[in-house]
């Protein structure tokens, strides 16, 4: 690379650099999405260097040939590197550096936007049950599956729980999610009683003589990780006999599946799941959808 390209990749990359501590600032992404960003755009800037041109030398027509050579690409991964150019190009726009945005009329690659997995209220009524709650990890995991179907909480969210996010009396669970967002979401009447049942008769056993806040400890009484509780509803799964290939977030999905076949307002569910953009609870609505298809033609004499 000659001394003039280096200088051009080196101010392409100071001002990426910029942009994701903005970024970080304002949103408080994870690293893990921090370096999604940065490896995209930094990218990116690497193929303006080739054609010996920097981040703020950009026209629509050099967006259109980047993503066109990616071709080869799934729509999917397009789609993110666009993404990830305009949240870059409105952010210098909007601090000065540019009148322009070259990103704004560029359109994103059609998604076929795949539905998330999720369960009948028969077959959640089965995995709740399968604990064998006359064991002390019996009665925390039906604790913990009542609370993930009540509240729809992520498991990251679930496994993190402290004592003093929950209010038992008032029967409610304070959250803090993505970007440091703080919601509060129902228990309701069953996962209320299983969480007394639970913090009277097994939390205790497994901590022993240890003091801690943590909610729901792993049978070591440390913090439990996602991977473990991950696995606990797979094992579940396989003694309620459901035979779906299911994701971690699979009572999350029924929790807003549900809630919505039940006549729930789209801005709720949102609120509950903690989304930040209605567009992301809006795919819930294409399994309720889905849902009734099925009903209608399995019900209905003319389906």
């Amino acid at each position: 690379m000659s001394k003039d390209n280096t200088v051009l990749l080196q101010q392409s990359q100071t001002i990426i650099d910029s942009f994701l501590d903005a970024l970080w600032m304002e949103r408080g992404l994870s690293e893990n999405t921090l370096q999604a960003y940065k490896s995209d755009l930094y990218a990116f800037a690497v193929w303006l260097t080739k054609r010996q041109a920097s981040i703020v030398d950009v026209q629509t027509i050099e967006i259109l040939d980047y993503l066109a050579e990616q071709g080869t690409r799934s729509a999917r991964t397009s789609a993110r590197r666009l993404s990830s150019l305009r949240r870059l190009y409105e952010y210098l726009v909007r601090e000065g550096n540019m009148l322009h945005d070259p990103a704004a009329n560029v359109e994103s690659p059609r998604l076929g936007r795949p539905l998330p997995k999720s369960l009948t209220e028969d077959e959640v009524e089965s995995l709740i049950q399968a604990p064998d709650t006359n064991t002390v990890l019996g009665l925390r995991d039906r604790a913990m599956l009542e609370v993930l179907y009540a509240t729809g909480l992520r498991v990251s969210e679930l496994v993190g729980l402290r004592l003093g996010q929950v209010n038992l009396r008032q029967g409610v669970v304070r959250v803090m999610g993505k970007g440091n967002k703080e919601r509060l979401v129902p228990l309701g009447e069953e996962a209320v009683f299983w969480l007394e049942k639970y913090q009277s008769r097994a939390r205790v056993e497994l901590f022993k003589e240890e003091a801690s806040d943590v909610l729901f400890p792993s049978q070591r009484g440390r913090m439990m990780t996602r991977q473990t509780f991950w696995h606990a509803i797979k094992r579940y799964s396989q003694i309620a006999g459901i035979q779906k290939n299911l994701s971690p977030h699979v009572l999350r999905h029924a929790f807003a599946t549900h809630l919505l076949n039940h006549g729930a307002d789209l801005r709720v569910v949102q609120m509950l799941l903690g989304h930040s953009d209605i567009s992301t609870t809006q795919i819930y609505t294409h399994i309720a959808r889905e849902r009734l298809k099925e009903l209608h033609a399995e019900h209905h004499p003319r389906g």
